[in-house]
């Protein structure tokens, strides 16, 4: 672990890749530089077998104050006024938070502190969230004219419309208790079992068959955008694959026999 980066990584001996944002001092703001520590780190955690779950915590107050707000306005020096630099910065973002989604293993986002504009959309794309009861989430881009359009995509597929644009076109600051009630987040815990909670959740996650986990999440993803009989057909395939391979027949028969599997991750 590189105690100096901007992005922390440690990986236990069960397979849980625990990564830090580690900018406190600008609240982990996704500058340029955390953009691409965080999409290598995605990149890395996808094709490492020995990775079966990521958390992704911070350090500081701030889970994540979402874009570095500086850097965006030192963009607006070049002629252009800064659109081919926002246009960039906005298609790295959205490449990080789809590498979320698409990475085959589980990522659970454990939030301390604060988490607003895209750092609330960071939460939003992890596939399950722990908050300590004293975390805050927010998408306050209406306060200095900037609607949170790309953190509106992953917040209106975790929450209800009506929730979402609650949070859109107010900006308010919502509490812990209340994201969970709204589906942001999974659930609220005291601050100093938060880390114990979230630990539990992954090893618990990181003690099944690795092959399983990474065919149930691409499958729940696709899934999600396709009309009701498209959902079926395709879950339908994903099943019957599922089904002939390796892990499956031995988890069958270790219920059958009852006995723990034996998983190969295939």
């Amino acid at each position: 672990m590189q105690v100096n980066s901007i992005l922390l990584r440690e990986l236990d001996g069960t397979g849980i890749l625990r990564l830090t944002l580690n900018d406190a001092g600008r609240r982990n703001a996704l500058s340029e530089a955390m953009l691409a520590e965080l999409g290598s780190a995605y990149s890395d955690a996808a094709n490492d077998p020995s990775v079966r779950v990521v958390i992704l915590a911070a350090s500081g107050p701030a889970f994540c104050a979402g874009h570095d707000l500086k850097e965006m306005t030192a963009g607006r020096a070049a002629a252009d006024g800064g659109k081919a630099y926002f246009t960039k910065v906005m298609a790295i973002c959205s490449g990080v938070m789809q590498a979320i989604v698409t990475c085959p293993k589980p990522v659970i986002a454990e939030v301390a502190g604060v988490a607003t504009a895209a750092g609330c959309q960071l939460v939003a794309s992890c596939d399950l969230a722990i908050a300590a009861d004293t975390a805050q989430f927010s998408t306050p881009g209406v306060h200095i004219g900037l609607f949170c359009s790309t953190p509106m995509v992953a917040l209106s597929r975790n929450v209800s419309t009506k929730h979402a644009m609650e949070m859109l076109l107010t900006g308010d600051m919502m509490s812990a208790a209340r994201a969970a009630e709204m589906g942001l987040i999974n659930r609220a815990v005291e601050p100093a079992t938060l880390r114990s909670t979230t630990l539990e959740i992954a090893r618990k996650i990181a003690s099944k068959s690795s092959m399983t986990l990474a065919t149930g999440k691409r499958a729940f993803y696709a899934q999600r955008e396709m009309t009701l009989a498209e959902a079926y057909d395709h879950a339908s395939r994903v099943m019957v694959e599922n089904m002939l391979a390796r892990d499956a027949e031995e988890g069958i028969s270790a219920f059958i026999e009852k006995r723990a599997p034996r998983w190969q991750d295939q």
